[in-house]
Order: C-alpha cells, then structure tokens, then sequence
C-alpha cells in the first residue's frame, strides 16, 4: 500500500510540523487558504498557527454532496457506511477563524474557547486531509 497524498499539496507545510498554509495580504491581513492565480500576486506564504481555540461546532450528520469522496462511501447497494462527524470553527488567534473538522472528541466534549490543536488525518483511501483535535479543557469550563 502506498503513502497516502494530501487532498491538496498547497494546503499545509511538509515540515516535521506541518502548519495550514494561508496568505498574508499586503495590508497585513491574514487569509485562508492561500489564495492562487491572480489573486495570489503581492500575497506572501504565511504559515499559520498549529494551535487555536474553538469558535463554534456543530455535527455533520448527513452525507455531503457529490463529487464527495471521503468516509462513508462505501461500495455496493444499500445505505453508504457513513458516520456523522464534528465540523467547528477554529480562531487562530490574530491570524484568522478556518472551518475544519474536528477529531478526537465527541460533541459533548466541546465547548467555547476549548483549546485545539491542527492535525493530518485520513481522508479516503487514497488521501489525507487537516483536521484540529482538543488538548485540554476552555477556560473557565467546569469539565
């Protein structure tokens, strides 16, 4: 079996620890994703940060729409093998708020400012995908 590739090779770092890849604009201003083509000129690379605090979640409980690829699209008849999965936003804080999923925890793990970190995950069989994953608990939560 070979390495997995990643949906999209722009979309993070190589490094030993990735970061997202977003665009600092010539006002300064930080943006995600990294815009291309002509949108690109007089944007800088700007990694971005591997740790931020959850902005807000919900649960994505249905299959998402063709061409989509990922988990749950089981061959065969019947029902895809699907499993409902977190979907949040991340503020990166000064830099900027990225949707992405969230792993590593269930819904009633999750709270407002629960700190999280940027992680490379599985997405089909073929390719890998970002995701954020708690590291501890938000401040001032009781859990």
């Amino acid at each position: 079996m070979s390495a997995l590739t990643p949906i999209d090779p722009d979309l993070w770092s190589t490094d030993d620890q990735p970061h997202l890849m977003g665009g600092k604009l010539p006002s300064g201003e930080i943006v995600f994703p990294m815009p291309m083509g002509d949108a690109a000129r007089d944007v800088e690379p700007y990694k971005l940060s591997r740790h931020g605090k959850l902005w807000s979640w919900t649960t994505q409980g249905f299959l998402p729409k063709e061409p989509y690829e990922g988990p749950g699209t089981g061959e065969g008849e019947g029902p895809p093998d699907f499993e409902p999965f977190l979907l949040g936003y991340v503020e990166l804080p000064g830099e900027v708020i990225v949707e992405s999923r969230i792993v590593g925890a269930k819904l009633e793990d999750l709270s407002l400012g629960l700190p999280v970190e940027f992680c490379i995950m599985p997405f089909n069989s073929q390719h890998t995908t970002y995701a954020f994953r708690p590291t501890g608990t938000a401040e001032g939560s009781d859990a």
